[in-house]
């Protein structure tokens, strides 16, 4: 995971009225013309494009394609839970740099790390877990939660 795609703690961003609406917008359809979300928030397409890149810039919002891993050939999608015996950060970097690995988080209770993988089979999910996770030092044991299918997955959550 990048630094910029990193939460870090510290005081939220204050975002006025127009760039939550612009979020909100883009939220619904990410394909929306600056001219159509303009019309939406009251605001000239340059302004929307403006606000929307400092928006992006400042790591406030992404703006992606969401595909289906299974359409796509990727049919073992799991959560990993992860307990380690020292620093916490210094595995989840590590995690986060193989390919398989879409998803890292930092957690309290049964498991210190959760790392979502998508994999092509189970074939190539046990020799992840099995070559580059369990290997890695300072992992003392590993639970997988394999999907059997998503049921719900959103991303319009919205602002404050």
């Amino acid at each position: 995971m990048s630094e910029r795609h990193r939460a870090t703690p510290g005081k939220p961003v204050q975002l006025d009225d127009v760039s939550k609406a612009i979020i909100e917008q883009l939220q619904l359809d990410g394909r929306r013309s600056y001219a159509e979300i303009g019309k939406a928030v009251g605001l000239s397409e340059a302004a929307v494009r403006q606000r929307v890149q400092k928006l992006t810039e400042s790591g406030v919002m992404q703006i992606v394609a969401v595909t289906d891993p299974m359409q796509l050939g990727f049919y073992r999608q799991a959560m990993i839970g992860i307990r380690v015996s020292g620093d916490t950060r210094v595995i989840a970097d590590r995690l986060a740099a193989l390919p398989s690995v879409d998803y890292v988080v930092l957690t309290a209770g049964n498991f210190d790390i959760l790392a979502e993988v998508v994999c092509e089979n189970d074939d190539e999910l046990i020799d992840l877990l099995n070559s580059e996770i369990r290997t890695l030092e300072g992992v003392s044991s590993t639970e997988t939660f394999v999907y059997l299918r998503l049921h719900k997955q959103l991303y319009d959550w919205g602002t404050r």
